[in-house]
């Protein structure tokens, strides 16, 4: 499948164990053999390869794989497990399913003939990007609205931060979303849940949720001897952009950080105050503009990584 006049999409199968999973692998065409590569990995919900499930687009994987391929970079991306044209069963998926498939999408991009095996790097997003801290053997990390804490310790600062965004005539309502939150925690600590039998209103299963609150992500991040580039917007109220900081602290490779002010979790540029009412503006703007321009600042700042590494790369995010 072309999809433009200078990228070229591809099938791919990734084996992950048992489980099928189906990636198209976008190339520039006019890269030849060996070409650098990055893998996608996509936050938590039952999204498809271009970061889209029911209610939500995001439209990230299609916008990086495009811009990736006009700077020479392919870029492969998959539907999650029982999502879209990939086997196995979202239902009873818990986070390390998901940390499995990702490390298997690894190996078979570094595989392919197509890519060079040493200049293969990881794009994660939100906790894609937690999963990405556990994938060895990358060259490289772009870990984009990426936590640095304990799942749980996430869960607490997100519901804190939203109760104190949220619109002064509701405000008063925060403390009680907080408690709702942290009664909600519990109930996943004690939950024995394997498989749904429909999917969840919070479109996470409990497996999943159990799996990710206890999950630590620190000793992930120390283990990087690699270069990495994290980026939070200073909008995100689902990770604390102070993050970043913290994981240029934990990491043992060549290490730069930005946190763009306007940015939204969501990589979306956003004018309004930081806030979940904010968030159906930033997915549903009339045109778009505001996630492309914000996708493309992102290929912008992570492209100088992909192709030479920190310490060539001049370009900021913009």
């Amino acid at each position: 499948m072309i999809l433009g006049s200078e990228n070229e999409e591809r099938a791919v199968e990734i084996l992950s164990g048992e489980v099928r999973l189906a990636a198209p692998l976008t190339l520039p065409t006019a890269g030849g053999r060996s070409v650098p590569a990055a893998l996608l990995v996509h936050g938590s919900g039952p999204f498809d390869r271009n970061s889209a499930m029911p209610g939500m687009s995001l439209g990230l994987g299609q916008a990086l794989a495009e811009g990736l391929a006009g700077q020479g970079i392919a870029m492969l991306r998959y539907d999650k497990r029982g999502v879209g044209a990939s086997g196995g069963d979202y239902l009873s998926s818990g986070f390390y399913d998901e940390v499995h498939d990702a490390a298997s999408a690894l190996e078979t991009l570094r595989g392919h003939p197509a890519v060079d095996p040493e200049r293969v790097f990881v794009v994660g997003h939100s906790t894609g990007a937690v999963v990405a801290a556990e994938l060895g053997g990358a060259a490289g990390y772009v870990l984009l609205a990426g936590a640095a804490q304990r799942g749980e310790d996430v869960m607490i600062w997100q519901s804190r931060r939203i109760a104190a965004t949220l619109p002064w005539l509701v405000r008063p309502l925060g403390p009680v979303l907080v408690r709702r939150q942290r009664r909600e925690r519990e109930r996943i600590r004690r939950s024995t849940v394997e498989r749904h039998e429909q999917m969840p209103r919070s479109r996470l299963t409990d497996r999943w949720l159990r799996e990710y609150l206890a999950h630590d992500l620190r000793a992930g991040l120390a283990a990087i001897d690699r270069p990495v580039l994290a980026i939070t917007g200073g909008k995100d109220v689902q990770v604390d952009p102070a993050d970043v900081e913290r994981i240029g602290g934990l990491v043992n490779g060549v290490f730069d950080g930005e946190v763009p002010a306007d940015l939204t979790h969501l990589l979306r540029r956003d004018p309004a105050p930081p806030g979940v009412v904010a968030v159906p503006c930033a997915i549903d703007s009339a045109d778009g503009r505001l996630g492309r321009a914000a996708h493309r600042g992102v290929v912008q700042a992570a492209a100088p990584l992909l192709i030479v590494g920190l310490s060539g790369a001049e370009r900021r995010f913009e």
